[in-house]
């Protein structure tokens, strides 16, 4: 689904990402891990467009999307979940919701599944509500169920776990595992608390200061192969 191949990109006079290479298929989650400040907001930023690349190559779907701006990505069928959430504080949760279908045709964007309010009970009794207003774990169920709403056929999920409680993160993996065994959408998982990554990647990609350290399916890594790189 998503394929990328010498993605090199600079910040000033640091070389942020090196030579990164990353497959992301069509029903597998691949988790992409490290220590903070190693590249990886850098690089899913890059995928989608965010931030420019110095040179490399994405494709997605068959399509060459190196040079194009993420709105077109979007409409793709690319999804983005920042860290920290980003959702409009101002808005009421159903207009946050429905600002996730501003990449899908008029005719497309009249209504909001119900799977939606299925797969994230407690947003169904909160549309009235402002975004700000909402706990941190109900926001980051807000920015998946955003993203989610423009029928992708990837999502890439940035530290989703980052300052949720025990309770939501539970949530929020049923959910992740669920969009996974649909096998109708590739996940890209960012993330640090291995456990998590642990039980829904089928593939593991680890990144040191810009550039791929270890990867490969899941049984081929071991616990002790990713820790070490995400130990402080």
């Amino acid at each position: 689904m998503l394929t990328a191949r010498g993605l090199n990109q600079y910040y000033g006079g640091s070389h942020t990402l090196r030579s990164v290479d990353l497959d992301v298929e069509k029903g597998r989650c691949t988790a992409l891990m490290g220590r903070n400040g190693v590249g990886k907001t850098t690089l899913l930023r890059c995928l989608m467009g965010v931030l420019p690349i110095a040179s490399g190559s994405v494709e997605f779907a068959g399509h060459d999307i190196a040079r194009l701006s993420p709105h077109r990505r979007a409409a793709l069928g690319m999804t983005y979940v920042p860290q920290g959430r980003e959702i409009f504080a101002r808005l009421t949760v159903e207009e946050n919701i429905f600002m996730g279908m501003a990449c899908l045709p008029a005719r497309q964007a009249r209504r909001v599944s119900g799977e939606i309010y299925e797969l994230f009970p407690v947003l169904r009794d909160m549309l009235r509500r402002r975004g700000g207003d909402l706990s941190g774990g109900q926001q980051q169920q807000l920015a998946i169920a955003r993203a989610l709403v423009a029928n992708p056929r990837l999502i890439i999920l940035d530290e989703p776990t980052e300052g949720i409680q025990p309770s939501i993160i539970k949530d929020i993996e049923r959910v992740i595992r669920l969009l996974r065994d649909r096998g109708d959408i590739a996940i890209l998982l960012c993330e640090q608390y291995f456990d998590f990554a642990r039980a829904l990647a089928d593939r593991f990609v680890v990144l040191s200061r810009g550039e791929v350290v270890a990867s490969g399916g899941a049984e081929q890594m071991d616990d002790d192969s990713v820790r070490r790189h995400l130990a402080v």
